[in-house]
């Protein structure tokens, strides 16, 4: 039986998107953080699943066809009868939301649920977004990310700032951290999650929890910087046409754990070059399009 050797692990949603403010016109798109993630690693042609639960309705049929079309592995995936995670994202510009989730299907994901024996083939796995601000979950992702962990395999981090997470955050942004091989965190999550305006401040303490990990901080058009220990290295983010940003920092992460599964001989810049490009190739299709390795070269002089 073969095994993914990337997984990621946290929530699948769906974002209701107002069209028509005036007339309540919504369009309902499939997301999550985590997922996003997974369908990216997918795209760059690597055995990859999504670990996490889904409801048993319409929202959670679309979001078992979108992972099955991602060529996700649906072992990892659960579902229960529980009422759908929702993002209600109610104005685009600029973005206001809310999430309704109560007793949602993907607080039931049960991690002991899945395949037999899939530690011992997994290379990589990634968390972040909201469902590490969510109880139960939170306690049993990180509880598996902890497991990871003493079983030597590397783990990726994105906390992925949203408003539900205020100082009840605290703990788990600092664990999660010091269990990570790889934290990716922009400038608006590290204004968000500290609370303060000191962005640099913020960095160097959140740097602080885990000096041995390695550190991607993007900083939108103005591209993104790679930190290991007390080097650090540069990219522009390469003149292109936005479409839009939705799922550019997801697709930088995969990009960037790819190119340190599968490029062991690459420079830190090279590997942040590689991950720039992806994130950057993102946003030249709408809504969270992961993108293929000839897109990132397309991109990138690599």
């Amino acid at each position: 039986m073969s095994f993914p050797l990337f997984v990621a692990a946290g929530e699948a949603l769906t974002d209701m998107v107002v069209q028509d403010a005036a007339q309540q016109n919504w369009a309902s798109l499939t997301g999550g953080s985590t997922w996003n993630v997974a369908r990216t690693m997918a795209k760059l042609d690597v055995p990859t699943a999504f670990a996490g639960a889904i409801s048993k309705d319409v929202f959670g049929d679309a979001l078992w066809r979108a992972s099955e079309a991602a060529r996700l592995d649906l072992r990892f995936l659960q579902r229960y009868e529980r009422a759908p995670l929702l993002a209600i994202v109610h104005r685009t510009d600029p973005p206001a939301y809310f999430f309704i989730g109560d007793d949602s299907a993907d607080l039931h994901f049960d991690a002991a649920q899945l395949p037999e024996g899939w530690r011992a083939h997994c290379k990589w796995v990634h968390f972040g977004g909201i469902s590490l601000a969510r109880q139960p979950l939170a306690g049993k992702l990180v509880a598996l990310a902890e497991q990871l962990k003493r079983d030597g395999i590397r783990i990726s981090y994105d906390p992925n700032y949203r408003l539900l997470m205020d100082a009840s955050y605290d703990a788990t942004l600092r664990r999660m951290t010091e269990l990570a091989d790889v934290v990716k965190v922009s400038e608006e999550d590290l204004e968000g999650l500290f609370r303060t305006k000191d962005i640099e401040g913020a960095f160097a303490t959140l740097r602080s929890w885990n000096p041995d990990a390695t550190y991607l901080y993007t900083k939108g058009g103005a591209g993104a910087s790679l930190h290991i220990g007390e080097h650090s290295w540069s990219q522009a983010a390469p003149q292109i046409t936005v479409v839009d940003t939705v799922g550019a920092g997801d697709a930088s992460i995969a990009a960037l754990a790819w190119s340190m599964m599968h490029r062991a001989d690459a420079t830190p810049l090279q590997h942040l070059q590689f991950s720039v490009a992806a994130g950057a190739a993102a946003c030249l299709g709408a809504g969270a399009s992961p993108p293929s390795l000839a897109d990132i070269h397309n991109l990138t002089n690599l």
